[in-house]
């Protein structure tokens, strides 16, 4: 019997998955970071700083706003957070990402020597930020993939967790 689900859509489900735990009200990020084995190593979302009060934090992200009043100052990305949670050696893994990574996360990626990020949306695709982060994936040798998910896969997905909700 085969699965309906490939590695890629595996992965990736669950770094959608992991996503939903993040409370950014605009940009919901997860990742899931993975062996050569396909053994999950890693996996995080983006969120204000472990440890800090989040009620004396702001969830903005108006750029007129001095930054100490934005998001940008307190919030760690998935690929930061799945790093520096990680219990494993990420050299060689493949990283499965729900938005492509920034600058900053992609010089992260090139110092733990991941070998391959297979994304989800590039959001941010020509801006200056996300050129420098291509810069930076090419040079260090990271191959990148958009991966799209069939709909068929999606319509399933539904239909599975409208049944198990029915089973109750």
């Amino acid at each position: 019997m085969n699965s309906a689900l490939n590695w890629d859509e595996y992965f990736m489900l669950q770094a959608i998955v992991a996503s939903f735990k993040s409370k950014d009200p605009n940009t919901k990020v997860g990742c899931v970071f993975v062996d050569h084995k396909n053994h999950q190593i890693s996996m995080g979302y983006n969120g204000q700083i472990a440890g800090l009060d989040e009620a004396k934090l702001s969830w903005k992200n108006a750029k007129d706003l001095p930054l100490d009043q934005q998001k940008y100052a307190y919030v760690v990305h998935s690929e930061a957070n799945a790093i520096l949670h990680s219990k494993g050696e990420l050299e060689g893994s493949k990283l499965y990402v729900t938005l492509f990574p920034c600058h900053e996360c992609a010089k992260m990626l090139a110092t733990v020597r991941v070998k391959e990020v297979i994304y989800l949306s590039d959001k941010y695709i020509g801006s200056v930020e996300n050129n420098i982060a291509k810069k930076i994936l090419d040079l260090s040798g990271i191959t990148t993939r958009q991966l799209q998910l069939k709909s068929e896969l999606m319509n399933d997905l539904h239909v599975h967790f409208e049944k198990t909700l029915s089973e109750q």
